[in-house]
């Protein structure tokens, strides 16, 4: 309990993890490139540090969850970054959906500097994140595993290590290509309620607890419905994610057609102007088409 925490990232997720941790008595000292998101964490009790190196030379434990695998590249290798000013011995731990690739040269740049290095991605949103019951798919060793178990279980409850550094990573992209074809399925699913004349609601109570039922169709279906397109997960973020799984299939020669139909669809809701709402607005779309 004694350990500091250091938290790179207060978005819709990493805000909720971070006070979760507080609230279980951990220190922590957190920094996001917005001070302002992080103006009521503070407040109860958070310490800011205005950089990443600030925030690595006082740290125990690292954890980060930022938007982009480019985000990713420049708090880990920036002359300013992690793996550059943390202390050895130091737990670094990515919860950022990034790429594979990148998750292992962590790994191996840790290594050499003497720090044990986790890659983590979530999936749950942001109810997830703020009921502290994530999923959370780990890439590392097991001893790192183990000592941040406790942790982990403070942030999620579904907590699986699925093999060395990168599994973590390719475990979210099974994920995302999961609930990429998922949501088309979703939407598709309350359209044609309407238009058949049913309440959409009433027909979710029938579809959600039988073959049908997904994590999508019973939270985000709801938020559809009553045309709440407010950000559990961001679309853009979503788009990244297709990206680095459709990269990553082709890599190992894999043919992903649901993937590539789902990437299309939130593309063009993006250049729509819609890449900062949450997923479930892709009933836009079709309520557009």
């Amino acid at each position: 309990m004694n350990k500091t925490i250091g938290f790179i990232g207060i978005g819709v997720m990493g805000k909720s993890m971070a006070r979760n941790l507080m609230q279980e008595g951990y220190h922590v000292q957190i920094f996001t490139r917005t001070k302002e998101k992080a103006s009521d964490l503070v407040e109860q009790g958070a310490i800011w540090k205005n950089s990443v190196t600030a925030l690595s030379t006082s740290s125990d434990i690292i954890i980060s969850i930022v938007g982009y695998p480019s985000d990713v590249e420049e708090i880990y290798f920036g002359e300013n970054g992690i793996i550059q000013n943390a202390s050895t011995d130091t737990y670094i731990i990515d919860m950022t959906t990034s790429n594979p690739k990148l998750a292992k040269r962590i790994a191996e740049a840790a290594e050499e500097k003497g720090l044990h290095a986790l890659d983590a991605p979530v999936s749950g949103g942001d109810i997830g994140a703020r009921n502290g019951s994530l999923a959370i798919m780990v890439g590392g060793k097991q001893k790192d595993f183990d000592a941040m178990l406790p942790i982990f279980e403070i942030m999620g409850e579904n907590i699986v290590l699925q093999g060395p550094a990168g599994a973590g990573q390719h475990t979210k992209m099974a994920n995302q290509i999961t609930i990429a074809s998922n949501m088309i399925g979703v939407t598709e699913a309350i359209m044609y309620a309407k238009k058949a004349g049913l309440d959409p609601t009433r027909v979710l109570e029938s579809i959600s607890t039988g073959a049908a039922g997904s994590w999508s169709l019973s939270n985000l279906a709801p938020r559809m419905i009553n045309g709440d397109d407010q950000p559990g997960f961001y679309i853009k973020h979503f788009i990244k994610d297709m990206k680095i799984a459709l990269e990553s299939a082709k890599e190992m020669d894999l043919t992903t057609p649901g993937l590539e139909l789902s990437l299309k669809l939130y593309t063009e809701l993006e250049q729509a102007g819609e890449g900062d709402k949450g997923t479930q607005a892709l009933m836009k779309w079709f309520e557009q088409g």
